[in-house]
């Protein structure tokens, strides 16, 4: 059964393109028709694009790799840092720091940074600083949380990155397309998919529909999650049943071993 269906998206306002002067070309197979000098987009493709995008996504999560969501567009903003919070994703809302996965060593150093400075707070030598001191370093942990705090247990590089616009967020495709990441992006007539290795037509301006998309897509995740911590608890339990079941072997051995030494000593009666 599909995740999302025709009437769902239309009433999310999926459909609506950009004006047919503003067109990507390479975007015609996803494309309906014309109205009004505006690009439609065919849902039904949109519904199927959706399905083969959230069952990828389901088995990287349940391989227990990450995926990085990246919307800079102030109305998808909050919609990637509710759906990936919810979900224990790391996001990227605000400008996408250059070499974020090209350069992903000194992203780290960042992130340690910020890690060292809270531990100033912690062990109280931020109270020894002076005033001017502890106010620089107090806006550096500002600024450092506002643009890598949502990417603080990011420790290795993703295993593919969702974007919202990928024409906006070109130059995180890029990078990812560098490294040979994965990219699953929400892609509006205005822009090209043959960076993309999940293209999801459908609008990516409008607050709905990004949020109907990315519900379907974090719901498919989860179920990842959850089947991986399934898998874990059965693991788990098979191998205390196979450890429980190796202890009474050798217990039955050591009691066999035990009756064989006392008939071995044991008279022998004539």
């Amino acid at each position: 059964m599909s995740r999302t269906n025709f009437d769902q998206l239309l009433e999310a306002g999926c459909h609506f393109g950009h004006l047919k002067r503003k067109w990507n070309p390479a975007m015609a197979p996803y494309i309906f028709m014309e109205k009004n000098g505006i690009h439609i987009i065919d849902l039904h493709k949109t519904v199927v694009k959706i399905d083969e995008a959230a069952e990828a996504l389901k088995n990287i999560a349940k391989s227990g790799r990450k995926i990085l969501f990246v919307a800079t567009k102030k109305q998808a903003k909050p919609v990637i840092a509710e759906k990936a919070t919810s979900i224990n994703m790391p996001y990227v809302i605000e400008r996408w720091p250059g070499g974020m996965l090209t350069n992903f060593a000194t992203i780290r150093k960042a992130v340690k940074k910020m890690a060292s400075i809270d531990k100033l707070f912690a062990d109280g030598t931020f109270s020894n600083l002076s005033k001017r001191e502890a106010l620089q370093v107090s806006r550096q942990r500002a600024k450092l949380e506002k643009n890598l705090g949502s990417v603080a247990d990011l420790t290795r590089l993703p295993a593919a990155v969702f974007v919202v616009d990928v024409l906006k967020e070109q130059i995180a495709v890029r990078e990812a397309n560098r490294l040979g990441i994965p990219v699953f992006g929400i892609v509006d007539t205005n822009s090209d998919p043959t960076n993309v290795d999940f293209v999801i037509p459908a609008n990516d301006d409008a607050n709905k529909s990004v949020e109907v998309i990315l519900e379907a897509c974090v719901a498919a995740i989860n179920e990842g999650l959850e089947e991986r911590k399934a898998e874990r608890v059965d693991a788990e339990a098979a191998a205390e049943k196979q450890e429980k079941g190796g202890r009474q072997s050798a217990r039955v051995e050591e009691e066999d071993d035990a009756e064989a030494e006392e008939a071995a000593e044991a008279p022998v009666e004539e």
